[in-house]
C-alpha cells in the first residue's frame, strides 16, 4: 500500500493532531505576526528615508539647474517682462531670462556688460571727418544696422554664458562653487556655532592646540565634501534611473560615492552631532538617517 505524504507546510505540528481549533488559531496568529513584521519593516524604512537621494529640498532641487532657489522665474514674471518691454528693445529670451545674474565660466554681470559695451564702441561705424562730402542717410543706415547687429550679438553672448544652456560638467562645476560658498567654514563660522566642548576636554590639563589659520576658502571640511558628493550622486542617480539602467560602470561609481559620503556622515555625526553645523547641513541637503546608518545597496 502506497501512503501519500502531505507537504511539510500542511502537516500539523505535534500536539495539534486532535484539536483543529487550536491549530487554526495558531496559524492565524503566526500570519498576523508575519504581517505585522512586514508593516514594521516598511515603517522603519520610511522613517530612515531614501539612502541615495534623501528628502527633496529647495537647495537640492536647485542643483539640477545650478541656480540658487530664489533665482527661478515663473511664467507670470516672464509674461509681465514681455508686456512691459518696449518695441525697440527686444524681450528677454526664455533661455537666459531667469538667470541673468548667474553666468557660466565664472563671469559676473558687470564684467559681461563692460565687455559688451567695449565691443559696441569698437565696432561703431566711422564718421567721416569731412562733413561737406558726408552722406547723412548712409550714416543713419549704418548706425541702425550696427545697433541691430549689437543686439543680436548681445543675445548670442548671453545665451552662450548662460547656465541654462550649460552642459552637465559645467553645471557640476558651478554647483561645487556654490556648495563651497554655502557650507564653507570661512562663511559659516560667523553665524553657525560648533559643537559644545565635552566635560573631558573642559577639565583636561593638556593645553588645547590652536587651529591653523585658513588660507583661502574652505574646501576640505566634512560638510563641504558631503555637499559635493551629494551633487555628484544626484547626477549619477538621474543617469542610472533613466535609460542607462544596465550601466555597470555607472552603478559602481554611484556605489563608491554613496559609501564615501556615508563614511564622512558617520564622522560628522560623531564630531558635530547636535551642533548648528550639523543641522544646517542636514536641512539644506535633505539627508536622512538612511544615508549614514545601515547598509546601502544600489539595486
Amino acid at each position: 500500500m502506497v501512503r501519500s505524504l502531505r507537504p511539510e507546510s500542511q502537516r500539523k505540528p505535534r500536539g495539534f493532531s486532535e484539536d483543529s481549533y487550536a491549530y487554526q488559531h495558531a496559524r492565524q496568529r503566526a500570519a498576523a505576526n508575519v504581517a505585522r513584521k512586514g508593516e514594521l519593516q516598511e515603517q522603519r524604512a520610511a522613517a530612515l528615508g531614501d539612502p541615495i537621494r534623501g528628502v527633496t529640498t529647495p537647495f537640492v532641487e536647485s542643483l539640477g539647474s545650478a541656480l540658487p532657489p530664489q533665482a527661478t522665474t515663473t511664467d507670470e514674471e516672464l509674461a509681465n517682462a514681455k508686456s512691459t518691454s518696449s518695441p525697440e528693445q527686444p524681450s528677454p529670451s526664455p533661455a537666459f531670462a531667469a538667470d541673468e545674474d548667474h553666468l557660466n565660466y565664472y563671469l559676473t554681470k558687470p564684467e559681461l556688460e563692460e565687455s559688451l559695451e567695449y565691443s559696441r564702441i569698437l565696432s561703431e561705424p566711422l564718421v567721416s571727418v569731412e562733413r561737406e562730402n558726408a552722406d547723412p542717410v548712409k550714416e543713419a543706415t549704418a548706425a541702425k544696422t550696427h545697433e541691430v547687429e549689437h543686439q543680436n550679438a548681445y543675445e548670442a553672448v548671453s545665451r552662450i554664458v548662460s547656465l541654462a544652456n550649460a552642459n552637465n560638467k559645467e553645471r557640476t562645476r558651478s554647483n561645487v562653487q556654490r556648495i563651497i560658498d554655502t557650507f564653507g567654514r570661512h562663511n559659516t563660522d560667523s553665524h553657525l556655532k560648533p559643537k559644545a566642548p565635552s566635560l573631558q576636554s573642559m577639565y583636561s590639563t593638556v593645553a588645547e592646540q590652536r587651529p591653523t589659520p585658513r588660507a583661502g576658502p574652505d574646501t576640505g571640511s566634512s560638510e563641504v565634501q558631503i555637499g559635493i558628493l551629494t551633487a555628484k550622486i544626484r547626477v549619477l542617480a538621474d543617469r542610472y534611473e533613466g535609460t542607462n539602467r544596465h550601466d555597470k560602470v555607472n552603478k559602481r561609481n554611484l556605489r563608491l560615492l554613496l559609501h564615501r559620503r556615508q563614511k564622512l556622515l558617520k564622522y560628522m555625526h560623531k564630531k558635530e552631532r547636535g551642533s548648528q553645523r550639523w543641522y544646517h547641513m542636514i536641512e539644506k541637503l535633505g539627508l536622512t538617517e538612511a544615508t549614514w546608518k545601515g547598509q546601502i545597496a544600489v539595486a
